[in-house]
């Protein structure tokens, strides 16, 4: 199983989020995806920002890894937006839209939602809002 990369990407008071609908389910997830072969976890988080959002990202930081009980390793990055138009993503993700895989669509939450909202991983969505807040420490585990 592969490891999963993603980004934390805050602009103008908000946080960029991929809303789901799922198997029946709505949620919001930081945008990311799995760490190909041969590619460094910050190396995957970068591209897919490009994939699911159309805009080229530098990464400031290693923020979080948050850990599951048997699941992959997850590891989120803070990056800083620097080229690229919003929305403008065309991943596969976005031509497997279906009843199985659900839907994709790039939003920009303001960051008073995020604790109050579906949004998935739920310690880093505490942690990103708390961050924001009181200025990013060195990188945090966060088990769920």
């Amino acid at each position: 199983m592969r490891n999963r990369a993603g980004i934390i990407l805050i602009h103008e008071g908000r946080l960029a989020l991929m809303e789901r609908h799922k198997q029946g389910r709505h949620y919001f997830a930081f945008p990311g995806g799995g760490v190909d072969e041969g590619e460094t976890d910050e190396q995957a988080a970068v591209r897919e920002a490009r994939e699911e959002l159309g805009i080229e990202v530098v990464v400031e930081k290693k923020a979080a890894e948050v850990l599951r009980d048997g699941r992959r390793k997850q590891v989120y990055f803070l990056v800083k937006w620097v080229d690229g138009e919003y929305g403008t993503g065309t991943g596969e993700e976005f031509d497997e839209m279906d009843d199985f895989n659900g839907t994709y669509n790039p939003i920009w939450m303001p960051l008073e939602e995020v604790v109050t909202s579906n949004v998935v991983p739920r310690g880093l969505a505490e942690l990103t809002v708390k961050s924001q807040r009181e200025g990013w420490k060195d990188y945090v585990i966060i088990h769920e």
